[in-house]
């Protein structure tokens, strides 16, 4: 019993280890724009008064900046959305390939796969652009369909008593 509930953590201990090496890979290897700072004179003159010329010609700036940012912070994370995908894709894939060899490995792959999906479609969704979300989504949906239905649901043929597998390998 204590052997499956180690197996059972150890499934998600991987699973979230993989989701976190492509999340930080893709972050090492490819930075977010920097967030712009507002200029230090962005003081308003006491008591409600109007702000300066130069101090209109600061916030113009600062907007500007802004939303420079987020326009470039979208873009950024359509370009993640993308490559997350694609390694969840490569994990679900692995998954499926090594499924016979062992389970616990495999089942943590998966799992591992899935969460690096979650995240790509959340960062499809921070992307602001529907028909990226839409293709992470979507390939999510056929993804998870064709893995269930192959992992889960495909006839397969059954498993062999130890004992009887290993007479039948020695022939005694």
């Amino acid at each position: 019993m204590d052997n499956n509930v180690m197996k059972i953590v150890y499934t998600f201990f991987l699973g979230a280890l993989l989701a976190l090496f492509v999340g930080l890979g893709i972050q090492t290897f490819y930075p977010a724009p920097e967030m712009p700072e507002p200029t230090a004179g962005m003081e308003f003159a006491p008591e409600g008064g109007a702000p300066t010329a130069e101090q209109r010609e600061e916030m113009e700036e600062n907007d500007r900046q802004w939303r420079q940012w987020q326009v470039e912070q979208q873009s950024y994370s359509r370009n993640v959305a993308v490559v997350a995908l694609g390694a969840s894709v490569v994990l679900l894939g692995l998954s499926l390939v090594l499924e016979k060899r062992n389970r616990v490995l495999t089942n943590g792959i998966m799992l591992g796969g899935l969460f690096t999906l979650l995240y790509a479609i959340g960062r499809s969704f921070a992307s602001s652009e529907t028909t990226m979300t839409f293709v992470a989504v979507s390939v999510g949906l056929a993804v998870v369909l064709l893995l269930g239905h192959r992992r889960f649901f495909q006839d397969r043929p059954a498993e062999r008593e130890p004992e009887q597998a290993h007479r039948e390998q020695t022939g005694v």
